[in-house]
């Protein structure tokens, strides 16, 4: 095999059918999904279509038919790139899009209504709460790479395309229910508790480059010694910028997804903030006609008088309107 430079990286590539038909799939239908929705009358965002197709399908084609997919069989360091695209960069793409809010708004009203019981079953609940899937795509990587199951992969073809699937669906179960606006995720899982959960997964994230790096066996040993090409770098040092190259694309990549988390929070925020200053100026409409009533000449004894409900209630909206009538 020829070798390896940045020219032959950027312009090598190999059809990869499974790969192929799943992306053609996906985008297949997400775009079905989009063209439905806007022509329902409806709006869908050109940023989520553009995420979901750039940075979701594209990463998934890099992975598996790029440059990378030509030399995973002779160096390390790509293959880990590609494992490392497939379970948190495309899922990141994929997620961005909103594809689970899509299937709702396109669908008919009774297939959608099966999607959301769907991702709302017990087993999915499980799949898809926080910490399970945080250990769920950590427990992956680890046994991609400290079992048999990935130097089996380089030998045997299927089977590597299962792991190719693996690793995307595994990092699927954590992102997706995270930035979507369906409710998939417990009440609990505010956006704050979100960003939380973001900020630790993306220090688990590391653990499985670290690991990589610093280990002291060779991970498929005999397959990358058998297979070493003679303008390589040593096998052991293959290793070592495999696991920093994991080290830093998961890095890189927990960045965005915690600025979308908290992207996500600033526009409900605001949201929430008119929706009740919408609800606050239809009560204080009601307010003079009270007050009026209130200060008749022929008042009821202090005892039996009924006090206005900003002053007894205790929400947000009387606290506001106590405020208001304090400063008058």
């Amino acid at each position: 095999m020829a070798e390896l430079t940045v020219g032959r990286l950027l312009t090598s590539w190999q059809l990869d059918l499974p790969a192929l038909l799943l992306v053609l799939a996906l985008g297949g239908l997400y775009g079905w999904g989009v063209l439905r929705v806007r022509g329902g009358g409806g709006s869908w965002s050109s940023a989520r279509a553009a995420a979901f197709a750039a940075l979701g399908l594209g990463a998934l084609v890099v992975a598996t038919m790029s440059g990378l997919a030509v030399y995973d069989h002779v160096l390390f360091w790509p293959a880990a790139v590609q494992n490392i695209l497939l379970d948190l960069v495309a899922p990141l793409g994929l997620a961005l899009g909103d594809p689970l809010r899509l299937a709702v708004a396109a669908l008919p009203a009774g297939a959608a209504a099966r999607v959301r019981r769907a991702m709302t079953g017990r087993l999915v609940r499980l799949l898809t709460f926080p910490l399970v899937s945080t250990a769920l795509v950590l427990a992956t990587e680890l046994t991609v790479y400290f079992t048999p199951y990935f130097a089996t992969a380089l030998r045997v073809g299927w089977l590597h395309e299962l792991m190719y699937l693996h690793l995307l669906v595994a990092g699927s179960l954590f992102v997706v229910p995270v930035l979507t606006r369906e409710e998939t995720l417990p009440a609990w899982c505010t956006h704050p508790v979100r960003a939380a959960l973001v900020f630790l997964d993306g220090v688990i994230d590391a653990v499985p480059g670290l690991v990589v790096m610093t280990h002291g066996t060779l991970i498929a040993g005999a397959w990358y010694l058998h297979h070493h090409p003679s303008w390589a770098p040593d096998v052991r040092y293959d290793q070592q910028i495999g696991g920093g190259a994991m080290l830093g694309i998961a890095e890189l990549v927990a960045l965005p997804f915690l600025l979308a988390i908290l992207f996500q929070w600033a526009r409900t925020e605001r949201v929430q903030t008119a929706a009740l200053d919408r609800h606050l100026d239809e009560q204080l409409a009601a307010v003079p006609a009270t007050a009026t009533s209130a200060s008749a000449p022929a008042p009821a004894p202090a005892a039996d008088r009924v006090r206005p409900w900003w002053e007894t209630e205790e929400n947000e909206v009387a606290a506001r309107i106590r405020r208001q009538h304090g400063e008058k």
